[in-house]
């Protein structure tokens, strides 16, 4: 499974670059312990097909087997899938070691285990790369792929098939676009520099644009600044708007119109889960083709025809390596406005 790449830049000299990841002593002490924690991964095995291993430190408790923790800490894995994963190799000490299913339970052993799937649904469309150079990715992903690993989702992930094809063991998203959202998504090829790259979007220095259809409304005051609180909703694939001081902001203005749907521009400031499409749908607007705001519809109900009218459109930043100023722009289109006006009007009430 190939990737169209676009353009790729020589790698920099080592005295051109610089070395500059978050310093340890800038954390909260209590977040730094935790981050230690949770990325430390000694003898961690190598990825198989492209997919890391997870990792687990067995907790005090009263379990008796190894087995008897994992169905219990994972309870939408089976007892007998585990016990076959245990039997085919598939978890690991941090020694090396294969895991038998009657092994001992040991408090404080640290677990490694692959994630497998019986069936995994294949994703029609590809990824392309656009640019990349020594530390950076720069890909544009189509509708429907997700970015990494999740759910019923596996091989068929932007990252997955990227390793898989490139051979980078490496590669990372820097930040993440949802898996019904097109357009584009930056990787760090290595570790050593990774941090420099997630610093700029824990600091808000990269400018994101997006571009998506959706309803019009010449009522409301145009362009606009929206900020709210966006917190968890009852259902866990939604999020909403609450009482309280905002954590998300968003500038939206439209920039065409017809009719009774518009296609506008959204900057969002901060990226909170689902954010455009949260505050979309709170101003009475959800975007074209969302399965999930207002009305949450099965995912069995994916129509490959209909995608969401939603777009990561742009991206500019400095780099924090060489100094460049670097602005990369998604080849990817919404539709027209007519088109998707045609089609709602085709559409059953």
């Amino acid at each position: 499974m190939g990737f169209a790449q676009v353009k790729e830049e020589p790698a920099q000299r080592a005295g051109d670059t610089k070395q500059n990841p978050l310093p340890p002593r800038l954390l909260a002490p209590t977040l730094a312990r935790k981050l230690t924690m949770a990325l430390h991964r000694p003898n961690a095995p190598p990825s198989r097909s492209g997919v890391g291993a997870s990792c687990v430190v067995l907790p005090a408790g009263p379990w008796a087997r190894v087995i008897d923790f994992l169905a219990q800490r994972f309870p939408g894995v089976a007892q007998a899938v585990w016990t076959q994963r245990l039997q085919d190799g598939d978890v690991i000490d941090d020694e090396g070691q294969v895991i038998a299913p009657d092994a001992p339970y040991r408090a404080g052993q640290r677990l490694y285990y692959f994630r497998a799937l019986a069936a995994e649904p294949h994703i029609p469309f590809e990824a392309i790369i656009l640019w990349q150079d020594e530390h950076l990715m720069v890909v544009d992903k189509p509708h429907f792929l997700p970015v990494v690993p999740s759910g019923k989702y596996l091989q068929e992930t932007v990252l997955i098939r990227l390793k898989n094809a490139l051979g980078l063991e490496a590669l990372s998203p820097i930040h993440r676009i949802d898996r019904d959202t097109a357009g584009l998504v930056l990787f760090s090829k290595q570790v050593a520099t990774r941090g420099a790259f997630q610093e700029l979007f824990r600091t808000r220095q990269v400018d994101k644009t997006y571009e998506c259809i959706a309803p019009w409304n010449p009522e409301l005051l145009w362009p606009m600044r929206r900020a709210s609180r966006i917190a968890a909703s009852a259902h866990f694939m939604q999020q909403t708007e609450v009482v309280g001081e905002p954590n998300a902001l968003t500038h939206i203005a439209p920039i065409e119109v017809r009719d009774t749907l518009a296609r506008y521009t959204l900057k969002p400031v901060t990226g909170q889960r689902h954010q455009l499409r949260v505050h979309m749908a709170a101003l009475g607007l959800p975007i074209v083709g969302d399965g999930i705001y207002p009305v949450l519809t099965p995912e069995s109900c994916t129509d490959y025809h209909n995608p969401l009218q939603l777009l990561a459109k742009s991206i500019s930043f400095t780099d924090p390596l060489s100094g460049e100023l670097r602005q990369f722009d998604s080849a990817q289109k919404l539709r027209g406005l007519a088109e998707v006006s045609e089609q709602t009007c085709r559409q059953p009430p």
